[in-house]
């Protein structure tokens, strides 16, 4: 009896052994030695779309090997693969990372970019607060400042005028639900700041329209009529002239 389980005990140990065997050749045929290897292998996942994977195995070479030439690399491709999963948040982090550690990375102007569209993605509906979108903006300037000659120079300017019409709606917004309040005063401060902060906006003649119109229900009329001169100079073929009359009378 106890020889057949000092046997049993020999079969299990020599089945151990060879699944042990079994998984260091296996290890030894998966094994990546060097940055170059580990940094192609990281980039076959990313291209079969096995985001996860690649991930896992660019964090590994970041940590394994933060001085080599494909550091940035990595670190570019975890920013891919975060904005290709919509995780905008991460992404944005991650191309902020990359120049802000590599500063010299041929990657550095693209990240740049697509920090702004991060930010851009994350930008929320007019009435919930607008910390991305300023975001957006201010990321979406530094890039045509330091490549005003660039192709995407005229990108960004859409993106500045989409975001920007986005704040100016809010305002002018917020305005209008002042004035159905009969809070006049509070409306007048959101219209000025749409009229001086977003001149180029598409809500900037909206905003001087309800302000003649509060001027004159309120009895203004000098206001009114430097504020009517003042719209007709800025908009002369502006889409309320026609109704300026009935507002002089």
């Amino acid at each position: 009896m106890k020889e057949l389980r000092i046997s049993k005990f020999y079969f299990f140990y020599f089945i151990l052994i060879l699944f042990v065997f079994a998984g260091c050749s296996s290890a030894k045929k998966e094994e990546i030695k060097t940055a170059e290897e580990l940094f192609q292998f990281a980039k076959k996942k990313f291209e079969e779309k096995n985001y996860e994977d690649a991930s896992k195995y660019f964090d590994l070479l970041k940590l394994q090997y933060p001085a080599s030439e494909y550091a940035d690399d990595a670190q570019y491709y975890l920013a891919e693969i975060s904005f290709l999963r919509g995780d905008y948040i991460m992404s944005a982090f991650h191309y902020s990372a990359l120049r802000r550690y590599y500063p010299s990375s041929p990657y550095f102007k693209e990240s740049l970019f697509k920090t702004a569209l991060s930010y851009y993605k994350l930008s929320p509906p007019f009435d919930r607060d607008q910390e991305y979108t300023q975001k957006a903006i201010e990321a979406f300037l530094e890039f045509q400042n330091l490549y005003p000659k660039d192709s995407l120079y005229f990108s960004a300017n859409e993106y500045i005028k989409e975001l920007r019409n986005k704040l100016a709606y809010r305002n002018y917004f917020i305005a209008s639900l002042y004035y159905k309040l009969a809070s006049n005063k509070s409306a007048l401060i959101y219209l000025d700041y749409v009229i001086e902060q977003f001149p180029d906006s598409d809500y900037v003649e909206d905003a001087y329209w309800l302000k003649m119109t509060i001027y004159k229900e309120s009895g203004l009329f000098l206001d009114l009529a430097e504020l009517i001169k003042e719209y007709k100079t800025k908009f002369p073929q502006g889409k309320y002239i026609s109704q300026l009359g009935s507002l002089k009378k």
